[in-house]
């Protein structure tokens, strides 16, 4: 991956420190009903993590930081997010809080390179590999660049360690409103390195599809519940 022009997103401690109390507090319990969270525990609390959801609600960022940000493991995100979702407020909030911006039809090398560059400083970086929003409760085809820039990392920086946690958001209603119920799931993590071969393409592929099967497997584990229960705080 070649070196494009400069390319930059930060994370705001101010903002950080003041939304996720927040959030904790009185968004969550406020507006949303019961919320159910499994498989926190397979959250790695140090090393480079790409936190792979499904996308159905512009409430998943959100959702994705309570569950398994600063509250939930004590580390900071970053976010990819689709440019058409960076707009208004939410884009400003998205900006500070390590989000930034990629054309899912047509992503520049710019914002590829920086998840790169973000990964092999050991953070945590959020992706809905699915590219947009769906409210069938499916999981679509995921977009292959997840794959390339984890590859990436693993090429440029062998034994990296960088490991994958697919995810999955289930709400109780297509577009979320007060009281709403929600589900998550978060599965075991794939390690990257297991994935790397020859060649980038066949191994972005091979990494795709069994990234794409533990989020339907999540799915279908959780369509076969019938019943929310209460996080534990």
């Amino acid at each position: 991956m070649t070196n494009p022009a400069k390319f930059d997103s930060h994370l705001s401690p101010w903002l950080t420190s003041f939304l996720y109390p927040l959030a904790k507090y009185t968004v969550m319990p406020l507006y949303f009903g019961r919320l159910e969270v499994t498989g926190q525990e397979n959250i790695p609390r140090t090393g480079p993590v790409i936190i792979a959801s499904n996308h159905c609600s512009r409430w998943d960022g959100i959702i994705v930081g309570f569950t398994t940000g600063r509250i939930a493991t004590g580390r900071d995100l970053r976010y990819m997010v689709s440019a058409n979702e960076m707009n208004g407020l939410q884009g400003w909030l998205l900006r500070r809080l390590g989000g930034f911006p990629v054309d899912t039809c047509n992503p520049r090398i710019s914002s590829l390179r920086h998840s790169v560059d973000l990964l092999r400083e050991g953070q945590m970086l959020v992706i809905f590999p699915e590219g947009s929003i769906s409210r069938d409760k499916k999981v679509h085809p995921l977009k292959r660049g997840l794959g390339r820039i984890a590859l990436q990392v693993e090429a440029e920086q062998p034994g990296s360690g960088l490991k994958i946690v697919p995810m999955s958001i289930d709400y109780s209603q297509p577009y979320p409103n007060w009281g709403c119920d929600v589900k998550v799931d978060i599965g075991l993590p794939l390690n990257v390195a297991d994935y790397n071969g020859t060649s980038m393409k066949k191994s972005s592929q091979k990494l795709t599809t069994a990234l794409e099967t533990a989020l339907k497997q999540l799915h279908e584990e959780k369509a076969t519940q019938n019943s929310f229960s209460i996080m534990a705080a």
